[in-house]
Formats: structure tokens, sequence, C-alpha cells
């Protein structure tokens, strides 16, 4: 196990440090930072005493090594657009993302394996056959386009919802949150459909496969010839194996949904981290765009390495020799 678990922390290690590398070479590509914090008014002198001040002038290998060692002791940088901590930004800007990926993730989970066992156990219904055909239209459309129509149908047409910001918000510590406020939960409905529609329409196609071949194992053959009822083989016997690669799927599509939040907080105007990074990358604020993809990469790495070890645990054929299948 400790074996097992030092591999798996060493590659989750180099992984971070290589994503992180490329992701900060792509920086030297997104504009120059000091026209946006000097103008076209400052004089070249004043360009060039910024760009010193700033490091910029230094190799890259030079300015990412700076960066790492700053990031470890919790300094992430101030932000060249905002004149302000980075760590400050993300303190403000986080509660806003965290909740609406924990909604989307909720609403996945909870419309997802409904759908998807029943699609499975009434494969030949009408209603399973419309559910397949509306989880396709999911998958293919766009993310941004379901948004508009949810803001066209809910917004404009009826004006039922809010179409932007997250209304009001009460402070719980320092956590801001828009659960304990009417407006804030409006705020969220459809921000977080949207960001749940692709997850949602992924879950239900993964769960009906995963249930169909579950229930077509010896097993489930030999537990009707003992005559047990369909309701106790579906839920008693084929759910609980059909949930195991499931939700190790879902688990890793969490980092998914921090990433697709982009989108969502950009057509709903949501102030989370994802809005943040596209007016990072408008005014090639360079500190903002290595810390969110940091962060967003050390999320990925990270249930990716739990998931390596939940399946150590729970598979006996990874504990048997080495550790590790070769």
């Amino acid at each position: 196990m400790l074996r097992y678990t030092l591999r798996r922390v060493l590659q989750a290690i180099f992984v971070m440090l290589s994503v992180g590398f490329i992701s900060f070479s792509m920086f030297t590509f997104v504009g120059d930072p000091i026209l946006h914090m000097i103008g076209t008014e400052g004089t070249a002198a004043d360009r060039e005493a910024l760009r010193n001040a700033l490091g910029l002038n230094d190799p890259l290998i030079v300015q990412y090594v700076s960066f790492l060692g700053k990031m470890l002791t919790g300094d992430f940088g101030i932000s060249y657009r905002l004149s302000m901590p980075v760590s400050d930004l993300i303190v403000e800007r986080l509660p806003a993302t965290l909740e609406l990926a924990a909604c989307a993730i909720a609403l996945s989970i909870i419309i997802g394996i409904p759908l998807g066992i029943f699609t499975a156990i009434r494969r030949k219904s009408w209603v399973s056959q419309g559910i397949l055909m509306g989880s396709l239209v999911g998958v293919s459309l766009p993310t941004f386009v379901i948004g508009m129509f949810l803001i066209l149908i809910f917004s404009v047409n009826l004006g039922w919802l809010p179409a932007f910001g997250r209304g009001e918000t009460a402070m719980v510590g320092n956590w801001s949150t828009g659960f304990l406020t009417t407006s804030g939960l409006r705020s969220l409905i459809l921000p977080s459909i949207m960001l749940a529609f692709f997850q949602t329409t992924l879950i239900i196609r993964l769960v009906r496969a995963e249930m169909l071949e579950v229930l077509e194992q010896e097993y489930i053959r030999f537990a009707r010839a003992r005559g047990l009822s369909d309701r106790v083989i579906w839920f008693g016997e084929a759910l609980k194996n059909t949930l195991v690669p499931v939700m190790t799927i879902v688990g890793l599509q969490m980092g998914s949904v921090i990433a697709f939040s982009i989108i969502t907080e950009t057509v709903f105007q949501w102030p989370g981290l994802g809005l943040l990074f596209i007016q990072a990358v408008e005014n090639a604020d360079i500190p903002v765009l290595a810390t969110y993809l940091v962060l967003v990469s050390a999320f990925f790495v990270g249930l990716n390495l739990l998931v390596d070890l939940l399946y150590y645990l729970v598979d006996p054929r990874l504990r048997g020799g080495q550790g590790a299948p070769k």
C-alpha cells in the first residue's frame, strides 16, 4: 500500500509540475500585461522599468521557478489588473464557483442515475426512447446554447428567474453564500441547470450502459432462477455493481464541472473563478491565470489520485504482487 501510494503521489507531482510549466509557457502568447497596466500614454522607459520590477524580462524558467517558490508559501502574487493579492481574489470568488459546482453535481446525480436506471430496465418503452433522444441532444449541443435558451425562456419570455448575477448573499464567517437568501437561490437555478445539463446526459447514458451489462451477468440469471423479484434483482443485486464504475466516472467529472464553469459563469456573469479567468485573459493578468490553472490542475490530479487509491482498496487484484497492474 505504501509503495503504491508513493508512486501515485510522485506521478501526481510530476503531472502538476508539467501542467504548470506548459500553462505558464502559454502566457507569453496572451499579450503584454504592461500595455494594459500603463496604457499607450506611458513612455518606453516607464514600460521597461515596470517590466524589470515585475521580473518579466527574466527567462521563462526563472519566472516559473520564482512563481512556484512563492506559491508554496501561499503567495500567489499581485493581480496586474486589480493591484491586489491574487489569494484575496481567489478567496473572494471561490465560494460562488464551489456553490455553483455543488448544485450542478447534485442535480446531475439526482436526475441522471434514476433516469439511467429507468432507461435500462424499461429499455423498450417510448419514455425511455424519449429520454435517450433528449440525452443525445444534451451531449451534442454546446453548453452556451443551452444557457441562452434558458435565459430566453425563463428570464426574457416568462420573467421567472434572473438572467445574470449571483443575487444577494449572506456571510457565514468568511464565506459568502447565496443559499441563505431567496435572491441567491433563484439566481442559482439557471446556471446550475446549464452546468449540470451535459453531466446529466453523460450519467444517464453511462448508467444505462453499465446496468444493461450487469443485467446480462450469470449471477443475475441465477438470481432470477432462484425466484427473486425484479425489484430485488434491479435494486438489490444489479444496482450496487452498476454504481461502482459510475461513481468513479462521476468523481472524475467533478473536475470537468469546474472547467465548464468558465462558460457558464461568462454567460450568466456569475462572479466566480471562471469569470475571473476570462477577465484575466482579456487583460493578460498572468498571476491570476497561473494561479487559476494551477488550482484547477491540482483539483484534477487530486481527484485522479483519490480514485487510484480507492481502486487499490476495493480491487483485490491491485493488492496482489507488487500492488499495481502492469
